[in-house]
């Protein structure tokens, strides 16, 4: 069941719009000259319909480039007033929060790290209350969808209701090609539950390398995500920060034309028709899986009992290195991913071990 909130539409504080939102500019403010330069750039494409440029910039170590602070507002100010484009920049604390809306800049948004943290976002929806700013909340570090919709929820009890959500990936647990594990399924659970909240995509801190920014941006309409923040810079090779993520307003455009925005809905009745059908199959069988699931379940309880008759532990690594090995193999042999299957059978033997502890604690 999803989550009421008092959320506006783009188009309600975008009115010009008519294509899914792009929001592109430099990864870090550097100087007034790279700033209007990259801008003058992006806004010959009438598909980039926000400038954006990182004015303070929190790093993981102190000692690189931080932001040029304060001076770069003035350097949005420009922009918007010699393209036309709104502007906006990424917050991280209550006094960014109160320099950017005296800026008037156009939209804010909370970065990553701030979304963690429940008091920094509350400092900023104390700043925002009563405001008609529009305010843009990236997904936490880790991938916790009751801490993303948190920050959401204090932002719309300060009154805030042009609200997005920005997937930027999450810290991955292993090594990946990507800087940043695009962890769908997260997003996903994010529109279910939020399933009016716009959703848009980086791509740029999801790739880390400018090579995969088409790969990710695709998968994002693909899932029916609402538009893209990719980073652009007029020289990414002298960039002060991200420079392998960045492309430059030409390479932004090419990546933009060959992109295929997917509808959500298609006003084809035998399309409909057909789709209708499919889903039923999927339903009947997911039927079948549940069911097969129980009966699964009911014999790793009997093995839980017999075990315990028997005085024996309810984990046995031998037997789920078998089991994994074995499943593995025949997925394998069916064409199912390996990453889904060794996931799938560690969810379910996991859960049959949990039974059977429970039933060796039975009095």
């Amino acid at each position: 069941m999803g989550i009421e909130l008092d959320i506006r539409p783009i188009k309600a504080w975008l009115p010009n719009i008519n294509n899914p939102l792009v929001i592109s500019g430099p990864c870090s403010l550097e100087t007034e000259e790279q700033t209007l330069e990259t801008a003058r750039l992006l806004a010959k494409d009438p598909r980039v319909f926000i400038f954006r440029g990182g004015v303070w910039k929190p790093r993981t170590r102190p000692g690189s480039f931080e932001g040029v602070g304060s001076i770069g507002l003035k350097w949005l100010q420009m922009v918007k007033q010699e393209t036309g484009l709104p502007v906006g920049t990424e917050v991280a604390n209550a006094q960014h929060t109160e320099e950017a809306l005296k800026a008037g800049l156009d939209v804010i948004w909370i970065g990553a790290r701030s979304t963690a943290s429940p008091f920094v976002v509350q400092e900023i929806a104390d700043v925002v209350k009563g405001t008609d700013a529009v305010v843009m909340v990236k997904n936490p570090v880790n991938p916790d969808v009751q801490l993303w919709i948190g920050a959401l929820e204090r932002l719309n009890q300060a009154g805030i209701k042009n609200l997005v959500g920005i997937h930027r990936g999450f810290t991955p647990f292993r090594e990946t090609k990507y800087r940043n594990h695009p962890n769908w399924s997260t997003f996903i659970e994010l529109r279910r539950l939020l399933p009016n909240l716009p959703v848009i995509c980086d791509p740029s801190h999801i790739a880390g390398k400018r090579e995969y920014l088409f790969e990710i941006s695709q998968k994002a309409f693909d899932m029916g995500m609402d538009g893209l923040m990719i980073e652009s810079h007029r020289d990414p090779s002298c960039a002060l920060s991200d420079k392998d993520q960045q492309v430059t307003p030409a390479e932004l455009a090419k990546i933009l034309d060959k992109l295929v925005i997917r509808n959500a809905t298609i006003e084809n009745k035998q399309f409909e028709n057909q789709l209708e059908l499919l889903r039923s199959r999927i339903d009947a069988l997911d039927t079948e899986l549940m069911e097969v699931l129980s009966s699964r379940m009911e014999i790793a309880r009997e093995i839980g009992r017999y075990k315990k008759e028997n005085n024996v532990t309810a984990l046995q690594i031998s037997r789920w290195t078998e089991l994994m090995n074995n499943r593995i193999a025949l997925g394998e042999k069916l064409n199912l991913n390996k990453t889904f299957v060794q996931i799938l059978f560690q969810l379910i033997h996991e859960d049959s071990v949990r039974m059977q502890t429970e039933i060796m604690d039975e009095e």
